[in-house]
């Protein structure tokens, strides 16, 4: 996870957690959360570059759309990047 951009990461944690990750649903959620339009043209590089690292699945839904799945891999992975952020977030109390 290390090597991934914070756009990239960002999409690892949108594909884990939609019920149904396809392109068009990933790109809503990222265009809200970036409040801003996110292009085709770096959303899906971006999306084939987690599949060549082995932290998503791409498949097929009806001959166009584009589904998407975090694999084992994604998924050891995410939990690792959770557990490093809960070890350097500290709460101070008020």
């Amino acid at each position: 996870m290390h090597d991934l951009t914070g756009f990239q990461r960002d999409l690892l944690y949108i594909v884990h957690g939609l019920a149904e990750p396809h392109g068009l649903a990933i790109k809503d959620e990222i265009d809200e959360y970036y409040q801003q339009d996110i292009y085709h043209g770096r959303l899906y590089p971006n999306l084939d570059t987690l599949v060549e690292k082995g932290l998503v699945e791409k498949g097929e839904k009806d001959g166009r759309t584009n589904v998407y799945a975090t694999t084992q891999r994604g998924e050891r992975e995410l939990t690792a990047r959770s557990e490093w952020e809960n070890q350097h977030i500290t709460t101070h109390p008020s």
